[in-house]
């Protein structure tokens, strides 16, 4: 089972957003996870990952830089992809999960 933050009722965890570290990191993961054109890439940039790069820097490339780029520099609700509040570590194993 998947160890993704949620809702709670937990005063430690009510300085967080539905559960993740801020809204610019829930919203990127809720795009991923709900749109199939952004899942499907997610999938292939942890599948197609070279050693020396992560899933999510090269979801952002390719986001931001490749043929799509132009399209989709952010998500529906205007966060940029390559926002720096996005937790990386987080959309990395999120993603990893996505091929699992």
């Amino acid at each position: 089972m998947p160890n993704y933050p949620s809702q709670t009722d937990n005063q430690a965890e009510a300085s967080t957003y539905n559960g993740f570290k801020n809204y610019e990191t829930w919203n990127a993961s809720l795009w991923i996870s709900n749109d199939e054109f952004l899942y499907n890439t997610a999938k292939a940039c942890v599948t197609y990952c070279e050693s020396f790069d992560t899933p999510w820097s090269k979801f952002v490339r390719c986001m931001m830089d490749g043929m799509m780029g132009s399209h989709l520099l952010q998500t529906g609700d205007g966060v940029s992809w390559d926002n720096p509040k996005i937790d990386a570590k987080l959309m990395n194993e999120m993603m990893a999960e996505l091929v699992d």
